[in-house]
């Protein structure tokens, strides 16, 4: 599981799969959050925009991702 470091109160959730480097561009996290591939705290997740906190866990292709405050 990888972790990622709020520097705010939120990071978003295109940012967050970008940051963690399961996707290479914003345009592939619009189009793979979309496309319902994407789950926040095991419920698939439609917005880009998602602001995640701490304690947020993200799935995606077999990956997870855990939000920690900073």
């Amino acid at each position: 599981m990888q972790e990622i470091t709020l520097r705010e109160e939120f990071i978003k959730l295109g940012q967050a799969l970008k940051a963690a480097g399961l996707v290479g561009s914003g345009v592939d996290a619009k189009m793979v959050i979309a496309d319902g591939k994407v789950k926040v705290n095991g419920e698939v997740e439609y917005q880009r925009g998602k602001k995640l906190r701490a304690g947020d866990i993200v799935s995606y292709n077999g990956e997870e991702i855990k939000i920690n405050d900073n």
